[in-house]
């Protein structure tokens, strides 16, 4: 994966992404479970500059958009093979990759949730994302952004679905500008690791620096993710 992002701080250093269980599996990746709405989550008391360097010693917060279908289905939704759990607790496999992120970064979490629901069980939802690829669909999203102005940089999660983004992903990026900030791609795979989607939101977001050193982790991995997050995000200078 070609690296365009510049390294902002004379000590970082460029490594090659770990992301295991890579291969050309034609199965996209899943999300599934009981959802619930959610807004920014804030993990620090102190304001966001917005004009520092986001990834200059944590000298700015930045936000951490995902998607996940564990908070889009059904409330009393059963437990299915696509949440993982860590240290106890069940959640998305995105999400967890996002908690993961918040940790290292101090970021703030926003889950992209929408007025459509999707079903519990992998193969339906796989089902239902490619009705919605090919109705070119954009879900509606229940949540806001009230306070985009304040970070600089955006970190954008999401599973791979039949080689895409999920449509909800088009949503936000139709609804939200983020001209002049940086944004930062991650996600869970079942085999087709990003595919096309940094070009596809390179191409939604022009304004945007857009880094294509994104984070890519087969969705097998995600519980034992979190060396490799940290050694993602000390190569982009956190």
């Amino acid at each position: 994966m070609k690296r365009t992002i510049c390294l902002l701080t004379s000590c970082a250093m460029l490594f090659t992404l770990a992301a295991c269980g890579d291969g050309n599996s034609s199965d996209p990746s899943a999300e599934t479970n009981s959802g619930s709405s959610e807004t920014i989550q804030d993990r620090s008391q102190s304001s966001p500059d917005g004009n520092a360097d986001p990834a200059a010693s944590g000298s700015s917060r930045p936000l951490i958009v995902y998607f996940t279908v564990d908070e889009n289905t059904e409330p009393d939704a059963i437990s299915s093979a696509s949440v993982v759990t860590i240290d106890g607790e069940e959640k998305g496999r995105v999400r967890a990759v996002a908690d993961m992120i918040a940790a290292e970064t101090d970021g703030d979490l926003f889950s992209l949730t929408t007025t459509t629901t999707y079903p519990a069980d992998g193969r339906a939802v796989i089902e239902q994302a490619a009705e919605e690829q090919d109705e070119n669909a954009r879900p509606e999203l229940t949540a806001q952004i009230e306070n985009l102005n304040d970070y600089d940089t955006v970190f954008v999660g999401f599973p791979t679905w039949w080689y895409d983004m999920p449509m909800a992903l088009y949503s936000f990026f139709d609804e939200y500008d983020l001209s002049g900030k940086t944004v930062i791609p991650f996600n869970t795979h079942n085999g087709s690791r990003f595919s096309g989607t940094i070009d596809t939101i390179r191409e939604l977001e022009p304004g945007a620096n857009v880094v294509t050193d994104g984070f890519t982790v087969s969705e097998n991995n995600v519980a034992d993710a979190a060396p490799e997050v940290t050694e993602w995000l000390r190569g982009l200078g956190y």
